[in-house]
């Protein structure tokens, strides 16, 4: 076996729809401590361009395929739907192989809590692809509270709204609730996340889902959530594929200040697009979608931070190295699934 301190992480990337595509396969390409190995998609037009973007890697059309593989393999990343997510997580454990698991971390919080107990027992490291904590807008505002620039904050809210009613074309919008879908656990394992990071533990939650679309499961393609922080602060959230106008990302009010931002981070388009993280406009969000400082009538714009994806993997590799703190503790990735399992009880 290759030397882990020395050798990249052996990856391999199961599926190839915008996660694996747009996301980890660049990410995890675009740095020297990976090697992407395998990748696997049963769709031929997909597996004819994973093949064109990643000559190196190995195109397989199955998880039992690449299972045959974990010899070869050290870490196995989840671009799948959410209901396939515990039982691929569980078989890669199995093999002592590390994984990565994109949100929704599973189906059901029961579920999150046996695939934890299994990383332990297994001695593998398990993390959750919370990419949302590098968006460049979050970075800076995490800075301005830390600063003190808002003063106490009293109020946070929070969107992530866009035009979509022709639906996404994929998984999300054929599963159900109960199979990890509609959008309060797509957007909301984000909005959630992000929250808890700024302002800590949840002491209460109720929320609102409604289905706007065509469907007649319940997925829901509007949701709200308000959290009452134990720190006193008091979170509103929107989550909306059908919003004709979208509101401010962030609207934050503090003691001495309150902060706006219109405009969704722009890793996401800037992956699709082709542009690698090592250009040097990658993660800059251009100056007309900064956000602004201040009290109504004296407000000015605040450069926003870069934009850091390739942290969770730069983060990841140092943790299978040499031991140290994983990019995501998949036990916060549990307490946001909790919440919006709480909120889908009270809606």
């Amino acid at each position: 076996m290759p030397n882990a301190a020395t050798s990249p992480t052996r990856t391999a990337v199961v599926g190839f729809g915008v996660s694996g595509k747009v996301f980890h396969a660049p990410l995890i390409s675009g740095d020297p401590g990976y090697s992407l190995d395998v990748i696997v998609t049963a769709d031929p037009e997909r597996a004819a361009e994973a093949a064109r973007l990643y000559p190196n890697a190995r195109i397989v059309p199955t998880p039992e395929a690449l299972f045959a593989l974990a010899p070869e393999l050290d870490l196995v990343v989840l671009g799948t739907p959410p209901l396939t997510h515990f039982d691929l997580a569980a078989t890669a454990i199995g093999h002592g192989l590390h994984v990565v698991v994109d949100k929704p971390f599973v189906t059901a919080s029961a579920h999150g809590e046996e695939l934890i107990a299994r990383a332990a027992d297994g001695g593998v490291r398990l993390t959750v692809f919370q990419n949302r904590r590098w968006d460049a807008d979050f970075l800076t505002l995490r800075n301005l509270i830390q600063e003190g620039a808002l003063g106490e904050v009293r109020s946070f809210e929070s969107r992530f709204e866009w035009w979509r009613p022709e639906g996404f074309g994929n998984w999300r919008d054929t599963a159900s609730v109960a199979d990890g879908g509609g959008i309060l656990h797509d957007l909301g394992a984000h909005l959630i996340d992000q929250a808890i990071q700024l302002f800590g533990p949840i002491e209460d939650c109720y929320g609102e889902t409604a289905n706007h679309g065509p469907r007649g499961d319940g997925a829901d393609t509007d949701a709200f959530a308000s959290l009452l922080h134990t720190s006193g602060v008091r979170t509103r959230l929107w989550m909306n594929g059908m919003a004709a106008q979208a509101g401010a990302r962030f609207h934050v009010l503090g003691s001495k200040a309150g902060y706006t931002k219109w405009g969704l981070d722009s890793q996401e388009p800037a992956l699709a697009a082709g542009l690698p993280p090592s250009d040097p406009a990658y993660g800059v969000d251009p100056q007309d979608s900064w956000g602004v400082l201040g009290v109504d009538g004296a407000t000015a714009p605040v450069p926003a931070e870069k934009g850091a994806y390739p942290r969770f993997y730069a983060e990841l590799a140092a943790a299978i190295r040499g031991g140290g703190p994983l990019p995501v503790d998949p036990a916060e990735s549990l307490e946001t699934l909790k919440v919006i399992e709480r909120i889908h009880a009270f809606a």
